[in-house]
């Protein structure tokens, strides 16, 4: 069963049992880019349904179109917004013409949903898709605000899997404040830290990135709504801008406004470079700490085994009994994945023509592909590794005694050139510090050396004169 559709390039027979019509027919037709419909990004079709909702009050508002027709409109937008039909969304994120194929879609899908429940059949021209669900519109205006919308709710749930990743660094800092490590730098030994301090520095590291999140999301409250074409507003009433983004605030409850140039806000991309950057700058964070973990937990009996990851599969085809950080390893390759996009987000923003940038269909995709994999990653990193992370106390503990870094301790008491050599004579000698300060060179009296590397001095230094 189908129906035919028309547009002025010809016909198309449409499928009777889907809401799209005879333009989403064409650019689903014509783009094969991705393979990846936009109905996988769901926020994406519930900010496009906000768009044409408020549309189509403040157009009912003003008479520029029916009011049972408008009605009716956004009737259909709520279904969109309580989230059905989202698999009607189904042009490809690649495509030419700066989203105009996906802005159809959306227009088609409303409007026959429109006409069943008006009780008209689908493509019905009593609810058209340009001269009704598009009035006042372009796909200029439209299609960037549903993006700058559905980027503040799809970085919502980002910011949400970072706040949850944080949380659980920080209850493993609880677990293990009175554990005893080496700090270390250049991969060398450093001077003694708990293991509280390294798990609260890797929450507070990656915390960091919520509040660049939720900064660059300001950038996406300034829309370019009823700036149609190019910015001039051509074709829209000369009060719809300024109501249409009041009523999609109050319909969101996210303060929207229209850029004081709305020329420039239609071709400006900066918002998506702000927030592009923002996934960046957490994906270097996660790269940096899901290092630090396969180090730490390298060995597990070869390297440095200061800490026993949660052992999820075998790793490995060949050799018996060898398990792997693959979470870790996995976050690794989505902070990679997100940095990679971040230049095509950077080279589409960069590539704008005058009065609009076509290139946003390719913004769209990567902010959307980077804030998924981020979030899922870090999901797993922590449902996966960091909530099961076991550290070996003993172990940690004697590396600190054994290092030669624990001489820094005393450097206020003998200075920095003695407490070199001591350093250097164990490193020749293979003698531990005990061995040369207390035994050999009576430095420190046993009680002394005890009193100085007591456990909580160790993790809390405390000058002393």
């Amino acid at each position: 069963m189908s129906r035919i559709e028309n547009d002025f390039l010809g016909s198309l027979e449409i499928p009777d049992d889907v809401y799209y019509g005879v333009q989403t027919m064409r650019g689903k037709q014509n783009f094969h880019i991705t393979e990846m419909p936009m109905s996988q990004e769901p926020f994406f079709a519930i900010a496009f349904a906000y768009v044409k909702k408020a549309a189509a009050l403040t157009n009912k508002a003003l008479g520029t179109i029916p009011a049972d027709v408008a009605d009716a409109l956004v009737w259909a937008c709520d279904q969109l917004i309580a989230g059905k039909y989202n698999d009607q969304f189904v042009t490809d994120w690649l495509q030419g013409g700066a989203g105009t194929s996906t802005n159809m879609n959306c227009n088609e899908v409303i409007c026959n949903l429109a006409c069943e429940h008006l009780g008209l059949a689908k493509g019905d021209k009593k609810v058209s898709p340009n001269d009704h669900a598009n009035f006042g519109q372009s796909t200029n205006d439209t299609y960037p605000t549903a993006l700058h919308l559905s980027l503040i709710l799809r970085s919502n749930v980002l910011v949400k899997a970072v706040e949850d990743l944080v949380a659980s660094f920080y209850k493993q800092a609880e677990k293990t404040k009175d554990v005893l490590k080496m700090g270390r730098t250049h991969l060398q030994d450093a001077v003694p830290m708990s293991f509280a301090q390294e798990f609260h520095g890797w929450g507070t590291t990656i915390g960091d990135e919520i509040k660049t999140i939720r900064e660059a999301q300001e950038h996406l409250k300034v829309v370019n709504l009823g700036a149609t074409a190019i910015g001039t507003t051509v074709t829209c009433h000369p009060e719809y801008p300024a109501k249409a983004v009041k009523r999609l605030a109050e319909l969101t409850g996210i303060p929207f406004v229209n850029s004081d140039d709305l020329i420039a806000a239609t071709s400006d991309c900066g918002a998506y470079v702000a927030l592009s950057s923002a996934c960046k700058s957490l994906a270097v964070k996660l790269t940096k700490v899901c290092n630090d973990l396969r180090l730490l937990a390298s060995g597990p009996r070869t390297g440095l085994g200061e800490i026993v990851l949660p052992q999820l599969q075998p790793g490995s085809s060949i050799m018996p009994g060898k398990v792997n950080p693959v979470i870790p390893e996995v976050t690794n390759q989505a902070a990679f994945l997100a940095i990679g996009l971040d230049t095509s987000v950077m080279l589409a923003a960069s590539a704008g023509q005058l009065e609009l940038n076509v290139m946003e269909p390719v913004i769209s995709f990567a902010l959307y592909m980077q804030m998924k994999v981020l979030t899922n990653s870090c999901n797993a990193l922590r449902e996966k590794c960091i909530d099961g992370i076991v550290v070996n106390a003993k172990h940690c503990e004697d590396l600190v005694m054994g290092s030669l870094g624990i001489i820094t301790v005393l450097k206020p008491h003998f200075g920095y050139k003695p407490c070199a050599n001591i350093a250097r004579e164990g490193f020749l000698t293979g003698k531990s510090l005990h061995e040369l300060i207390v035994d050999e060179k009576k430095m420190l009296t046993q009680e002394q050396w005890d009193k100085v590397f007591t456990h909580d001095n160790l993790i809390n230094p405390k000058f002393e004169q």
